[in-house]
């Protein structure tokens, strides 16, 4: 694992575009705040509900529907579960636990029951997390049919009563597997994913500032300008991913580089998990977007556990998909609780988190290789007007030692990136000397 943490301060932008990115997180907050109170699952209506959200934002966004038992790589799409309402009444008919309070106050996919149980029949069916005894916490039961309720330590303390009514008013039925999918074209076919899971319900961190940044990222490239094309996929978790997979050949087929977002509006520091290839330009362009933003930041190998980039990186596909997120899952202390509310999520790291991801992806989409049209010895850039008139100096100008880099490594084997990691210069310093040479007929692109 490499953790880096900038002793130089962060640029600090300027007064105008300080406002733009202020108003811009404020905007994906009330993103999050829309979503927030939806009671979503890896099936059901709660999916409809946000991504009929997200497609106010996104009107090209497409939504699909695969039908309950559908084969899917190794998987069947599961029966599509709804909820109206849960709760466990004492014999005085008060709520002591209620649905409509919180709907983490459910296992997530729990089968419908109605009737009377002691306290002795209900307690294996009752979560609770005695080290934070006021928290709720978040658990599901995809695969397993049963059912059960999350409740605070102090919630599951205060049961003292012989028997509780128990109701889950629930269904598992065949339906479909819903997920929103947009592709933003660009010059080329050649894709860039960019993929986030929309399956928790009331976790505003796991993982509602992922889908924010993503739906604002996708407003942001949507205004044109980029070679590649852009596809973006806000799938259930794992099901939702080899559900794509399974689908979608031919666009698996074109993609060339692809992150997965998580996690991206608690303040902490960035961690960025590889892909599994390690090397890929992907993984390679969030080292270089993570250095040149001078914030503090991880960069961990890639493991097969997490999130979906563990789909997309199983070695049959070994797409260069790596994962951005902030304080990774299970690390910090309101994850999967009641406490991933509104509050954890913060504006300004939002939109820090939209801002870096827009970078590294500016460093995939400019990435070319280029030919030195004056490969033998240096061109005589001093009456092109292009080297210091004083001789003899120590150190030459930043500006000129980029031009000298893209000269010397243009050769149609390295890219930019290439170049800026082995110049230690900023990558867009290596753009600008890119443009100069252009100018200057000293350069010519090669394909892509």
């Amino acid at each position: 694992m490499t953790t880096l943490t900038s002793s130089r301060p962060a640029p600090v932008p300027p007064p105008a575009a300080a406002d733009a990115q202020a108003e811009q997180g404020a905007a994906m907050h009330e993103l999050v705040r829309q979503l927030f109170p939806i009671c979503r699952s890896i099936t059901g209506d709660g999916v409809r509900q946000t991504l009929a959200i997200l497609g106010a934002y996104l009107p090209e966004l497409q939504v699909h529907e695969v039908p309950t038992g559908t084969p899917v790589l190794d998987w069947h799409v599961p029966r599509e579960w709804n909820i109206r309402d849960g709760y466990i009444k004492n014999e005085r008919g008060e709520r002591v636990v209620d649905f409509r309070y919180h709907n983490l106050h459910v296992l997530g996919y729990s089968v419908p029951v109605h009737g009377w149980f002691t306290l002795e029949e209900m307690k294996p069916h009752l979560h609770s997390l005695p080290e934070q005894p006021t928290l709720i916490p978040y658990r599901t039961s995809y695969y397993t049919e049963t059912w059960g309720f999350c409740l605070s330590q102090h919630q599951l303390s205060a049961l003292k009563e012989p028997r509780y009514e128990v109701c889950i008013d629930s269904s598992l039925t065949e339906g479909a597997l819903t997920y929103g999918e947009l592709l933003l074209p660009g010059e080329l076919a050649e894709e860039v994913l960019i993929s986030c899971h929309i399956c928790h319900p009331s976790l505003a961190n796991d993982n509602l500032s992922a889908v924010a940044v993503a739906v604002f990222l996708a407003r942001h490239l949507a205004q044109g300008g980029h070679r590649y094309s852009y596809r973006f996929v806000f799938a259930p978790g794992t099901i939702g991913a080899i559900t794509w997979l399974s689908k979608n050949a031919e666009a698996v087929a074109r993609i060339r580089h692809g992150l997965v977002l998580s996690l991206l509006g608690r303040e902490g520091a960035f961690t960025y998990k590889k892909s599994r290839r390690a090397t890929a330009d992907v993984d390679r362009a969030l080292a270089l977007a993570l250095r040149e933003a001078a914030v503090p930041h991880h960069i961990i190998d890639f493991i097969p556990y997490g999130y979906d980039e563990r789909q997309y990186c199983s070695p049959g596909f070994n797409l260069p998909v790596g994962c951005l997120s902030r304080t990774p899952y299970a690390q910090f202390p309101e994850y999967h609780t009641s406490a991933d509310n509104l509050d954890l999520v913060r504006p300004g790291v939002l939109a820090d988190s939209l801002l870096l991801v827009q970078e590294a992806l500016a460093v995939l989409d400019a990435n070319r290789r280029y030919q030195n049209r004056c490969p033998y010895g240096e061109p005589a850039l001093g009456r092109r007007g292009l080297y210091g008139s004083v001789g003899g100096v120590a150190a030459q100008p930043n500006g000129q030692l980029a031009l000298l880099w893209v000269l010397n490594l243009s050769d149609g084997q390295h890219s930019l990136l290439d170049i800026a990691e082995r110049a230690g210069l900023p990558f867009a310093q290596i753009q600008r000397a890119v443009q100069v040479l252009i100018a200057h007929d000293l350069l010519d692109v090669l394909p892509n």
